[in-house]
């Protein structure tokens, strides 16, 4: 990543921050399917996958955050499920979210692997998790070894 980039993401960061609430109420929930509702009403995917590329983890909660504005979002879980993933080099991992969106990563030390889930952090402090399939084809694939 170039220097110029990293500096303009830093100051992003900053900025958004240290951006006021809006407001206490909670108008976004997340749900431990990873299924986004705005006032207790399914938001369609669209507006989700939208919504996800603003949404910020700061000190264990999640926000939207803009330049101008910041909500709360509740996350019952994890705020992205995993529901695909393949192998793009020798040991880089494409993921692709039940939104859609593919994330790389430089491999599998960079996912957090637990007995009850596997976790990975991506832009913005975001958890993601594995879903059902993904969580045992990866462990058939990465985890058990052959004796």
């Amino acid at each position: 990543m170039s220097d110029k980039r990293i500096c303009v993401e830093q100051t992003l960061t900053q900025l958004t921050k240290e951006t006021e609430l809006c407001t206490q109420a909670v108008l976004f929930k997340i749900d431990s399917k990873g299924d986004w509702f705005y006032l207790e009403e399914p938001l369609p995917s669209k507006f989700a996958r939208l919504f996800s590329s603003i949404l910020y983890q700061i000190d264990g909660e999640y926000f939207l955050i803009t330049p101008a504005e910041k909500l709360k979002v509740e996350v019952v879980d994890h705020p992205l499920v995993i529901v695909d993933y393949q192998r793009c080099n020798e040991v880089g991992i494409d993921v692709v979210t039940s939104l859609g969106i593919m994330h790389k990563t430089s491999g599998i030390q960079d996912f957090d692997i637990k007995d009850e889930e596997i976790t990975l952090t991506l832009e913005r402090e975001c958890t993601a998790k594995l879903g059902r399939a993904c969580y045992y084809r990866f462990i058939n694939e990465f985890i058990l070894v052959d004796n």
